[in-house]
Order: structure tokens, then C-alpha cells, then sequence
């Protein structure tokens, strides 16, 4: 017979499955660079050409992010 500490082990088994299962998956590295205007070929194992693109990139998405919009 199952006691409640049998019960909620199974349970969190089952909870922490489920999250592994639904995780975010990374995407792999652009062979292009991903700031919008550059389009020059990445670095190896980076998506961006340079240190520059990288920072331009992120800061529009964190602008993009972040806009507040209003009514």
C-alpha cells in the first residue's frame, strides 16, 4: 500500500518530466549574421559576425521587448 510520500514522489516525478519535456529548445547558431542590416557570414559557433552586431542586435531586441504602448 502507497503512502502519501510514495504518492507525492510520483507526482513530482511526473511534474519534472513534464517540465524537461516542455522546455525551451536552444536554437542552433546562424550561419548569417542575425543583425538585420549586416548580413555578413557568422563567426563558428556564434551567430553574428562581430561583437558589434551582437550589441546592436540585442539592444533592438530588448527596444522591441520593451516598447510600451499606450491608449
Amino acid at each position: 500500500m502507497a503512502d502519501i510520500i510514495d504518492e507525492a514522489t510520483a507526482e513530482f516525478e511526473h511534474h519534472l518530466n513534464a517540465a524537461i519535456a516542455n522546455r525551451a529548445k536552444p536554437t542552433p547558431p546562424s550561419t548569417i549574421c542575425k543583425n538585420g542590416d549586416c548580413g555578413e557570414k557568422s563567426l563558428a559557433g556564434t551567430s553574428y559576425c562581430c561583437r558589434e552586431c551582437r550589441e546592436d542586435h540585442e539592444k533592438e531586441l530588448w527596444a522591441r521587448n520593451n516598447r510600451k504602448i499606450f491608449r
